[in-house]
């Protein structure tokens, strides 16, 4: 079983790996997807990470399949007590309006609620900020959650630094709820939106960190490194710029430490998350069981100082 690790001052403790949810309902049927959440308790995962809009990118799909398909494995299993679930709220539209209007806050926290078959969301984030409503509403919002027991902890996704700055100050100075918690898009070769200001941000404040995109959609585990193979999917013409860019150069030394480690790409980019400064841990999704059992083997992947400084530095 992993060591677990404190969420900030969230009050959560979570595994080194947080299971996305992203794929639930989508490129992982429901049988998948039962396998696959199973297979992460059995292991000692902890926390579940899902959002209100997935997957309602998905031609047919209006949002909530990814909480519904969740709600199902947590009623059928008996496994509400050994995980936690995080949620967002603040990019599918809906009743009560648009982001984090109050009244679409209450409106889609009741909803996830409902699709998830739980009393209280463990983590509830704003998915996005919401700049056409005052920080003090919706924080206030998120506090009336909090005190009707519907929601345990805070945390601010895809916010940038003076934002989430102003919240935590506004926060303490008018008795709100603070965010304790921050998701950003974080990996090693996208980096600029979280290191610098951000990260100092969440060090100084005690945030709990669990950066998405950790894999960079695939790149990280080696599968595009040539222009014939960005065709081998979906997200191949997404993969051109980060080829073009530092993305060879962290390959390559990438292979250099999984040949003198064992682990695989996709480890060892997950071990260099984890040890980042203010990085609790990431998150990573799976559409297979043996796509989650490598990916949970990077909590096991003691990257030494050596290792870690030239990963850092081929992606600088």
């Amino acid at each position: 079983m992993p060591h677990l690790r404190h969420l900030g001052a969230s009050g959560l403790e979570i595994s080194p790996l947080v299971l996305g949810g992203n794929v639930f309902g989508w490129t992982a049927d429901k049988a998948a997807s039962f396998r696959i959440l199973d297979r992460f308790a059995e292991r000692g995962g902890v926390m579940i990470d899902t959002a209100d809009v997935y997957s309602a990118w998905v031609s047919g799909h209006t949002g909530g399949e990814s909480e519904s398909v969740i709600g199902e494995w947590l009623r059928t299993s008996g496994k509400r007590d050994q995980v936690l679930i995080s949620t967002k709220v603040g990019m599918l539209p809906g009743e009560g309006g648009a982001k984090l209007a109050p009244a679409r806050i209450a409106a889609a926290a009741e909803a996830s609620l409902q699709r998830l078959g739980i009393e209280t969301i463990d983590l509830y984030f704003a998915h996005q900020d919401d700049e056409d409503v005052a920080q003090e509403d919706y924080l206030a919002a998120f506090g009336r959650l909090i005190d009707a027991g519907k929601v345990r902890a805070l945390g601010a996704s895809n916010f940038h630094a003076m934002r989430l700055k102003s919240a935590l100050d506004l926060a303490a100075s008018e008795g709100l709820p603070h965010f304790r918690v921050l998701q950003p898009e974080y990996n090693l070769v996208s980096r600029r939106k979280f290191e610098g200001e951000l990260q100092d941000l969440c060090v100084t404040y005690n945030l709990g960190v669990i950066p998405y995109y950790g894999l960079a959609s695939g790149f990280l585990t080696g599968k595009y490194r040539s222009e014939a193979d960005l065709s081998k999917s979906v997200r191949g013409g997404g993969m051109a710029k980060l080829l073009a860019g530092k993305g060879g150069a962290v390959l390559a030394v990438m292979d250099e430490v999984a040949a003198e480690t064992g682990a695989s790409l996709a480890q060892i980019a997950l071990a260099w998350l984890a040890a980042q400064d203010g990085v609790t841990a990431p998150i990573a999704s799976a559409t297979s069981i043996d796509q989650l059992d490598e990916l949970i083997g990077a909590w096991d992947v003691d990257l030494s100082r050596d290792q870690r400084d030239r990963l850092t530095a081929a992606g600088a």
